[in-house]
């Protein structure tokens, strides 16, 4: 009974985790891509996994200064609190697909994913179908 119990913990922990970084692509899509000017995937690869948890700690403090500099026109809006409730998912986000993650996220340029595959039909020799 106690392996179940731990068991379901777990389950529900790691979907907590995937929730925040989706929540975390869709705030930044949102909110931030139109003032940051550059669509998710660019924006998670500026940094490591790492330097994104450096950034984000201490209330995300090395993040709003970092894009405060990059971006003086939203400085005000960085420096929001509500922008930080929001931030806490983007940065769960940015750490989710950072440079050495090895995974891309589905918000990026569309150029960059894989084409369709080509399906081809093929004519048929046999007039009958069955």
């Amino acid at each position: 009974m106690k392996k179940l119990f731990i068991v379901m913990m777990i389950l529900i922990l790691s979907s907590v985790a995937i929730a925040d970084a989706n929540k975390g692509k869709k705030y930044y899509m949102k909110n931030f891509k139109q003032k940051f000017k550059m669509d998710g995937l660019d924006f998670v690869q500026l940094h490591t996994q790492t330097e994104w948890r450096v950034l984000f700690a201490n209330e995300g403090k090395g993040f709003i200064e970092e894009f405060s500099k990059r971006y003086p026109k939203q400085a005000k809006f960085l420096h929001q609190k509500r922008t930080w409730k929001k931030l806490q998912h983007v940065g769960d986000f940015a750490i989710e697909y950072a440079s050495d993650s090895g995974k891309i996220p589905s918000c990026g340029n569309p150029e960059v994913a894989e084409p369709p595959i080509d399906l081809k039909v093929q004519d048929s020799s046999s007039a009958t179908f069955f």
